[in-house]
């Protein structure tokens, strides 16, 4: 049984009294069931704006209305947010769906604010997995996290269109804690929107079509799509809660993927098409090159996280970026298990061109690479890690400012990782974490004379980013 299905029969079904039917919705002139509404700004109707139920999609009339055929198994109405509106909020979090209620007489209004400004340019934020468990995971989110992207909104200026978006794992199994993570997003002072991630969903009351319960009672549908400038932005499920105690996969569903096909219909082709989920699509996802198929033509960036580590994926022209976690290696440090830092992404839009970097937590956007060196017998190791690399970046090295040339990337484990992490005991909070295994080091070998090691890296828009050991 689909996921939307068994929780939306929950709904209709009441003392063994069938309550679906031409009784339930009002119908049209015609008597079909539908489900109806309009979408202004201002008292302005506006036309030819995209309305879902997750299973249909229709764009409203000149008159800003709408009609969808009623579908039981739907749970929510939701607007795809047209570029040059604002989104609608609630203490940050983003509202723009309505759930569906048994009134008969029911209608589902949208209203909507212009903008003031031109939003072919603006910014975004991935928060990848605070997954926080504990009221001390939570403190270390307020006095770390928080404070680090408070800082960040305030260096972009007023005039900055910045939104968010969590791609999954916000609590830690905790559903309680939803509301702690709640006020973390109100703190941020910026629209979030929310992905589902498999920390998030409701374990042993069922199958997939009872996870995510907790979670829509939250934060409305698990998958949708807005609009900014000539970006086209779109949140799946790719989580598939296979029933017993925390077994999932890497899935999506053919609901969400008809669903798309249909929302992709009124998406230009000359427009940038970000993608958010959990789970990393291009190498976790067993259905993948269905998604990849609906997505031919058009330029797609994929955002995702779940591993705990960062790391760049181009698939079949797609790009994916998978990221480090605002929680690192589980709140047990400052790194990852991969050796990049706790942070985030941020990504600057403008038309249908992106650019973006990784945010360290705590620390100026330019740190970007880390410099270990080693006493080896009779040499010295160098080892970097260049953690938002990808194969557009160059790598190259100084030996007491002598040029040295550049480096390829290497297989490895960080040494600081190592460190910190490996064996039974460590790291001290959370024990579990191990250090994982990355793409994105570089290695140079050299003799004890050398004093000073100089790495400067520069991404694929030119920026150069250095650091230095001795």
């Amino acid at each position: 049984m689909k996921r939307r299905s068994f929780i939306q029969s929950l709904l209709f079904f009441s003392g063994g009294l069938v309550l679906t039917g031409p009784s339930v919705f009002a119908g049209n002139k015609k008597g079909k069931q539908t489900l109806s509404g309009t979408v202004r700004a201002q008292g302005k109707k506006l036309a030819n704006v995209a309305v879902s139920d997750g299973f249909t999609v229709v764009k409203t009339n000149r008159r800003g209305q709408y009609e969808l055929p009623f579908n039981q198994q739907a749970r929510f109405v939701f607007v795809s947010i047209p570029a040059g509106y604002a989104f609608p909020q609630e203490k940050g979090l983003a509202k723009h769906y309505k759930p569906i209620t048994q009134n008969q007489k029911a209608t589902y209004d949208f209203e909507l604010a212009p903008l003031s400004q031109d939003d072919k340019k603006h910014s975004f934020l991935i928060w990848a997995d605070p997954q926080i468990r504990t009221k001390e995971d939570v403190a270390l989110m307020m006095q770390d996290s928080v404070p680090d992207v408070q800082r960040l909104v305030q260096s972009m200026g007023q005039d900055t269109l910045l939104h968010g978006i969590g791609v999954g794992d916000l609590v830690w199994d905790n559903h309680k804690l939803f509301a702690d993570y709640n006020k973390a997003v109100a703190a941020m002072g910026i629209p979030f929107f929310q992905a589902l991630g498999n920390h998030d969903m409701d374990y042993r009351l069922g199958g997939d079509e009872t996870s995510d319960a907790t979670f829509q009672k939250t934060y409305g549908p698990t998958f949708y799509s807005f609009n900014r400038g000539q970006a086209h932005y779109i949140v799946l499920d790719d989580v598939r809660y296979l029933g017993t105690e925390r077994d999932y996969d890497g899935y999506i569903s053919e609901q969400q993927l008809n669903w798309l096909k249909e929302d992709l219909r009124h998406v230009p082709k000359d427009h940038l098409v970000i993608i958010n989920a959990h789970i990393p699509i291009s190498n976790h996802v067993k259905n993948r090159e269905d998604l990849f198929a609906l997505l031919k033509g058009y330029q797609v960036h994929i955002m995702t996280g779940h591993t705990h580590n960062n790391y760049n994926m181009i698939r079949e022209g797609i790009y994916e970026h998978v990221h480090g976690t605002v929680c690192g290696a589980w709140w047990s440090g400052p790194i990852c298990t991969d050796g990049t830092p706790n942070g985030y992404g941020v990504y600057e839009v403008e038309g249908n061109e992106l650019k973006w970097y990784y945010k360290p937590t705590g620390k100026d956007k330019s740190y970007q690479v880390k410099v270990h060196v080693e006493e080896l017998t009779n040499q010295k190791r160098m080892i970097a890690n260049v953690w938002n690399w990808d194969s557009a970046w160059k790598v190259e090295w100084y030996a007491d400012e002598k040029y040295m040339g550049t480096l390829q990337s290497t297989k490895g484990f960080d040494p600081e990782a190592v460190r910190t992490m490996q064996g039974e005991k460590l790291p001290a909070r959370r024990a579990f974490a191990e250090p994982s295994r990355t793409e994105h080091l570089f290695m140079a070998h050299f003799g004890p004379e050398v004093k000073k090691i100089r790495v400067v890296a520069t991404d694929r828009f030119g920026n150069k980013y250095e650091n230095t050991s001795g």
